[in-house]
């Protein structure tokens, strides 16, 4: 039997909804607000709107944020279900999209985004005016299904059914600090020497110090008395000798305010993989870019 919509018993606007969620999501109607591109007022209006078009509280305030009233928590599950469906409604407009006109908005790491894709981004914007590009440089990894970026560079390849990936090729990286910091521990020829340095951490987990531990070194926490995450400001340091730095050889290799730690170590690979989501795979603006993207990071 064919089940007929009542259409009349749908009655709240979904602009709203989607700011309903985004707040439940961001925790705060400033956070929405930023989300969006919205004005913090502007949400709040709207959530409220929707409160009153329903006749239910959704939020309540718990110290200078807000928290899910009872009657939030159910809906909102409901209304996440709503902008899944609405972000596949655009997904796949945007795969069927033949023009080349438009944005495409490419997620990388800080390093990759700094180093690696502008004379790509030039090359591409000199071939196709029309396509404008945003980049979102972050070392987290992007949620490609909810359109927080079209296209991905990742070091791993996806294991969601969405998406769609291709490797470009196996990057190496290796040890580098700047000569003078390399003289001031004695110039080490050996792993054991090398050891008695100072290393750039990322944070206080200790997978980078495993990884270099296997590769011969003996390093312990207090071998990393300075830490990061941002892959930039952690490379800075290494230009100005402050310590000894993991980067990837096209990037390490020509700057010349610094010179490989020990040579003789074997390298890290790092996997390069271009990702995307399969909808977006069929739009000719994207694939234009996703090739793009692939031809100019095999070339560097």
């Amino acid at each position: 039997m064919h089940f007929r919509m009542d259409w009349r018993s749908v009655t709240f606007d979904w602009n709203r909804a989607r700011a309903f969620l985004v707040t439940a999501e961001e925790g705060s109607f400033s956070a929405a607000g930023r989300a969006l591109g919205m004005a913090q007022p502007t949400i709040g209006r709207q959530v409220a709107a929707l409160e009153q078009e329903l006749d239910v509280l959704l939020f309540e305030r718990v110290g200078h944020g807000l928290q899910l009233t009872p009657t939030g928590l159910d809906l909102v599950e409901h209304v996440r279900a709503m902008g899944e469906a609405a972000s596949r409604v655009s997904l796949t407009a945007a795969g069927q999209s033949l023009s080349l006109d438009g944005t495409v908005c490419i997620s990388a790491s800080q390093i990759l985004a700094t180093h690696m894709l502008p004379p790509i981004i030039a090359g591409m914007r000199a071939l196709h005016p029309g396509i404008e590009i945003e980049i979102v440089a972050t070392n987290e990894t992007s949620d490609l299904s909810r359109r927080e970026a079209d296209i991905a560079v990742r070091s791993f390849r996806p294991k969601q059914p969405d998406l769609v990936a291709r490797k470009v090729k196996d990057s190496l990286a290796r040890l580098y600090a700047a000569p003078a910091y390399l003289e001031r521990i004695g110039n080490p020829t050996t792993p054991d020497e090398l050891s008695r340095g100072e290393f750039l951490g990322f944070d206080r987990e200790v997978g980078l110090m495993n990884g270099l531990n296997a590769m011969g070194l003996s390093l312990t926490p207090s071998s990393f008395p300075v830490l990061t995450e941002n892959q930039l400001v952690q490379w800075e340091l290494a230009k100005q000798g402050v310590g000894i730095c993991i980067m990837m050889e096209e990037v390490g290799d020509a700057e010349p305010r610094v010179q490989r730690a020990l040579p003789s170590l074997p390298p890290f690979p790092v996997p390069m993989w271009l990702t995307t989501h399969r909808e977006l795979n069929t739009s000719r603006r994207m694939r234009v870019v996703f090739d793009l993207l692939y031809e100019g990071l095999r070339a560097t």
